[in-house]
């Protein structure tokens, strides 16, 4: 008899948008991107404020797991030119906005933004809120490289308002490490954990992968005892996109590396109930918090959403990306810059917005998209009676009453809520609901596997 592993463990996307990248028409160019965030801004910017993801893609060295954008070098001189690129950028969006910009939440990723020195982060910031507004309590973050993290990152970024850090664990098993050629130890985490906690950082999160070669129930377990022992607020434990087609770094292992489909569904078990039993408790996708955690607290306040940069506390309607492939969003559009470092530098030096890819959602993308973030962020969805013929027209209650069969949802007339079976297949039961992938199902080799 097919396990459920079998049948649901196929090629599917992560859902950070719907629409997902490869099927975007490109029907949003650079100058109908600046009406939308001129329209959005001008809609939520004195309500709700707006999000700001800035792309730092630099690294000394090249982690073979990751799927990020990155660039690698060992030449520090790279840093002034791109921060000055940045905020190149970020002055073109204020010319669209025409009045401070209220900042709500800003996030630093990578690559490896504790690449840059503490300085030249202190330039970017600064330049970013010089003539900005932040709303009260914001949100700041950035992610870390625990090895190369100093006191001084953690000072600069604490006095220019961050409060939140974000350390790349992975796995802590020397032989797991040396595989996927990232390197930190137990007490480099923990060393950069307690002078966070000691600045005054009121959430520190880790990030730990399942499905990594050569891991095992025992590596597994005894990451998690360490990680446990040193009390992260919160935990992303999400599982290795295998994509050597896309990342030939990950070609440096090979598939008899890796575990099986059982296997890796038993890595993740057992970390999960490691986490479990240590009071953490389960939120949207992959994401683990602790009770006291305003991750927690948004979701069981019905306030918990899902952009590019992965979970929030609460829906802001404009979200801007700076950087190379960065990603923006304006609710009705998306809007990705160019992904190479020097194309991009070109591009806002001759002050033009660097968007290279674009999306401008229709009515029915808005609608699917409503249901795929309840699912990922609510664990269900309903419709109206009016909406269920369009459902049913367009094959998507056939595919729920399948997942319903499998235990993984419970449907009723007009709504779902997923099982604790299905929360591992989460993004399958989003699958059931993107009708852009259905009327067009994707060549081989264009998403990971879902589990």
């Amino acid at each position: 008899m097919k396990t459920l592993i079998d049948k649901y463990d196929i090629a599917c996307p992560r859902y950070t948008s719907y629409p997902t990248v490869p099927y975007w028409e490109n029907n949003s160019s650079a100058d109908d991107y600046k009406k939308q965030v001129k329209i959005t801004f001008d809609e939520s910017n004195d309500s709700s404020g707006i999000s700001l993801y800035i792309h730092l893609p630099f690294c000394e060295s090249l982690c073979t797991y990751c799927g990020c954008n990155t660039r690698i070098t060992v030449n520090h001189k790279v840093e002034s030119p791109y921060i000055d690129a940045v905020l190149s950028e970020w002055n073109l969006y204020k010319a669209v906005f025409k009045k401070p910009a209220r900042i709500k939440e800003l996030h630093l990723g990578g690559g490896t933004p504790t690449f840059f020195s503490p300085e030249n982060l202190k330039k970017l910031i600064s330049g970013i809120l010089e003539g900005s507004e932040t709303i009260n309590d914001p949100k700041f973050s950035f992610e870390a490289h625990p090895a190369n993290t100093s006191a001084a990152h953690l000072e600069v970024l604490y006095n220019l308002g961050f409060r939140r850090l974000s350390l790349g664990i992975q796995d802590f098993d020397p032989i797991v490490q040396e595989a996927i050629h990232r390197h930190q130890t137990f007490e480099e985490v923990q060393q950069v954990t307690s002078l966070a906690r000691t600045l005054g950082y009121t959430s520190i999160s880790y990030d730990v992968i399942y499905g990594l070669p050569f891991q095992t129930l025992e590596s597994v377990s005894e990451t998690f005892k360490k990680v446990i022992a040193l009390a992260p607020d919160r935990i992303s434990f999400y599982s290795y996109a295998h994509v050597p087609w896309k990342r030939p770094g990950q070609r440096r292992y090979n598939e008899n590396d890796l575990p099986s489909k059982e296997y890796k569904r038993s890595l993740y078990e057992k970390g999960r109930d490691l986490l479990n039993n240590a009071a953490y408790c389960e939120i949207g996708m992959d994401h683990f918090a602790l009770p006291h955690d305003e991750l927690f607290v948004a979701e069981s306040e019905g306030r918990l959403h899902r952009n590019f940069m992965g979970y929030t506390e609460g829906q802001n309607k404009l979200l801007v990306g700076l950087g190379v492939s960065a990603i923006g969003d304006t609710w009705t559009s998306f809007a990705q810059n160019i992904k190479d470092v020097e194309s991009y530098q070109e591009a806002v030096s001759l002050g033009q917005l660097p968007v290279v890819n674009g999306h401008h959602l229709s009515e029915e993308d808005l609608f699917i998209r409503r249901h795929i973030l309840n699912i990922m962020c609510h664990y269900k969805t309903e419709w109206l009676h009016e909406e269920l013929v369009f459902l049913r027209e367009n094959g998507v209650i056939k595919r729920l009453h399948e997942l319903a069969h499998d235990g993984l949802i419970d449907l009723q007339h007009n709504s779902f809520s997923v099982s604790e079976k299905g929360k591992i297949f989460l993004r399958n039961i989003c699958l059931a609901m993107d009708l852009r992938y259905w009327r067009k199902i994707p060549e081989k080799d264009t998403f990971s596997k879902a589990v």
